[in-house]
Parts: structure tokens; sequence; C-alpha cells
């Protein structure tokens, strides 16, 4: 199944996507894509709820606006370097366990958004990459049951302000969570839909030409692994995302590196998870 969420800004309703590309209404399920949804088994429950009445449940239009298709969760957590070429074009050392950070839910737009580019940015960059949605509550899993604790998948655009990430005090948060910097969707694909999310095709493209192409088969640190070594330090909740890094091609490890400024459009997707495209414009007052 796939969950999408669409209409007016902050205004969003839940629906699906079906087999065939058709968008649905499911609002009269009676529930959005929060917490309260992953963690009380709302996926089988919506299954369940559409063999009954997706034949009454309203399309959306095709032109219709969408929005994150999930909920503003807990906490995104975000994996560094966890693709070899990426580490190495970024001038660092392959980590020997998973690098953590966060990203503030702040930044969460819908998909086809506009891109921001905050007051003061220089380096603005971009960062394809997979993320999981947590289905319940996880703490101290192990890599082999790590699996049962994901929703699904959702691609994710990991925009990073390299300027306040590298060259400014302190953590990488920063030049993570600035606003419109985590684009999310177009759809989360529930687990069943992804037979292998260690080994997916993941790109970006921007003004059409192709910038990162490579594969989640070149993990340093695969799903199993980033799931139960995230949930040794803290409890991860139903709707979480964690995403799970970027491979090599971001504009930092170019030669001169090349950054975004207003007017450029990505497009970027992920085997199975669908297609996103952003427009980029810089802060006015």
């Amino acid at each position: 199944m796939k969950l999408i969420r669409f209409g007016a800004l902050d205004h969003e309703k839940p629906g699906v996507q079906l087999s065939n590309g058709n968008r649905i209404d499911v609002s009269d399920f009676g529930e959005d894509y929060t917490e309260h949804f992953f963690g009380s088994d709302g996926i089988e429950r919506l299954k369940k709820w559409l063999n009954d009445n997706e034949s009454k449940c309203a399309l959306v239009a095709k032109e219709t606006r969408l929005g994150s298709p999930l909920c503003r969760p807990s906490k995104i957590v975000c994996v560094g370097l966890n693709y070899a070429k990426h580490a190495a074009e970024s001038g660092m050392a392959i980590p020997k366990e998973p690098v953590l950070f966060f990203k503030a839910t702040s930044s969460i737009i819908g998909p086809n958004d506009t891109v921001i580019l905050p007051k003061g940015s220089t380096k603005s960059d971009w960062e394809v990459e997979l993320a999981i949605v947590i289905g319940k509550k996880a703490s101290y899993v192990s890599e082999e049951d790590a699996l049962n604790y994901v929703a699904g998948y959702v691609l994710h655009n990991d925009i990073s302000e390299r300027a306040f990430q590298l060259e400014r005090e302190g953590q990488w948060v920063k030049g993570k969570s600035c606003d419109t910097f985590a684009p999310l969707g177009p759809f989360i694909a529930t687990k069943d839909e992804i037979k292998d999310p260690n080994n997916l095709n993941l790109w970006l493209k921007l003004n059409g030409e192709t910038m990162q192409n490579s594969s989640t088969s070149d993990f340093v640190f695969n799903i199993q692994e980033v799931v139960s070594y995230i949930s040794q330090f803290m409890t991860l909740l139903p709707g979480d995302v964690i995403s799970t890094g970027t491979p090599f091609g971001v504009g930092l490890g170019l030669t001169p590196p090349m950054y975004l400024k207003e007017g450029d459009v990505m497009e970027l997707g992920i085997e199975g998870l669908g297609i996103s495209k952003q427009n980029v414009i810089a802060y006015k007052e």
C-alpha cells in the first residue's frame, strides 16, 4: 500500500495511491498518518477498511498538491557518511559505527513543494536518501528483529547548508534543519511493497543533469543495522523517520564545489518509492 497526504498546506487529508496510479481520499477512515496510526496497527486496519470501502472513496485529482505522507513525527534521525564513496568525496573517513544527527521536523515539506534557500545561505546542497518510517515503539532492538519495527519507506531529499553544517561551531543540525529542507514523498510504501531495501537504485538530477546515481547496496550500515543501532541509544516511536544517508555526487564533492541557487530544479527518485521535484528560490525578507 502507498500512503499519501494531499491538499492545501496545513490542511492535508489522508489518502492512498492505488496500484493503477489513481489516488483516493480515505478521510472517512477517520485517522491521519500519525504516531497513533502507525503504533496501533493502522496499516493493517486501513487495508481491512479498504476491502469494504475503497469503491466509496472519492478520487483525488492528479493536479492536487501532495503534502508530506505522514504527520510531523517526534523526530527525524539521520545517518551521516553511510556510503563509502560519499565519505570519500566529503574528505572524511568511513565511520566504524553509524554517525547520527537530528534534523528538525519543522523542515518537512511535501515532495514537490518549493525549497527556500535560508537567509545567509552560500552552500546549500542536495542529498537523495532512502528514509525509514518506524511502525512500532523500538528500544534495544536486535538486527535480526529490526525489520519487524519498520512500517515502510519514503523518498527524502536531505537538503543541507554546508557552511552552516561544517564551518560554524557546533553540530551538523544547524545545516540540516532550515525550513523546507526535508521534502518527503510522494508516498510511503509499506514494507511489503519493497522486497529488499538494501538493494534499491536512487538518483538525483539538478536542472536535468544527473548528479547522483547509486544503490543502497553501497550502504556502510544497512537498514537492519541502522534501526538496531539507533534503538540502543533512544526509543524510536511509531512514525519516526530515519534517513539512511546519501550516495556520492553531492555538490560539496564536486571540483570545484557547486551549490544550489535560485531557479534550480531538483528531481529525485528511488526505485519503488516514486519521484519528487523541487524548485529552488532564495529567502526574501
